[in-house]
C-alpha cells in the first residue's frame, strides 16, 4: 500500500494516473514544456477547455507539484504557469503518448498536441 497526500494507492501506476488524470492535464503539461505560459495563453492553446476546468485542473497540477504558479502584483494581475522539476519529469511519458499516437493510430505528425 502506498500513501501519498493522504490517499492510499495499491500501485505506483495509480498514483501516476491520479496525478495525470483529467481531460486537459496532459495537454496543459505538454504545452507548458515549451515554456512558461500565461493563463490566457493556456486558454487559447487548449481548445475546448472551459475557464472553470482550466482553473480547476491547473490548481490540481499545482497542488500535486507538477506546475508552479506565479502571480505578479500588477493591475490587472498577471499570472504565469510553468512546469516544476516534477512536471518536467513527466514529459517523457507525454512524449511516448505523442509518438504512440503518431505511429500506432496514424495521426499526422504536424498535429498540435
Amino acid at each position: 500500500m502506498i500513501e501519498w497526500k493522504g490517499k492510499k494507492y495499491h500501485c505506483p501506476v495509480e498514483v501516476s494516473m491520479d496525478m495525470l488524470s483529467g481531460k486537459w492535464k496532459c495537454l496543459m503539461l505538454w504545452h507548458l514544456n515549451d515554456g512558461t505560459k500565461r493563463y490566457s495563453e493556456l486558454e487559447r492553446i487548449v481548445p475546448g477547455v472551459s475557464q472553470k476546468m482550466l482553473s480547476q485542473q491547473l490548481r490540481e497540477l499545482e497542488n500535486d507539484g507538477l506546475v508552479s504558479k506565479t502571480v505578479y502584483p500588477e493591475v490587472p494581475p498577471r499570472v504565469e504557469y510553468a512546469l516544476t522539476e516534477l512536471g518536467k519529469s513527466a514529459f517523457p511519458i507525454l512524449k511516448l503518448m505523442h509518438e504512440w499516437g503518431i505511429t500506432k493510430l496514424g495521426i499526422p505528425e504536424n498535429t498540435d498536441g
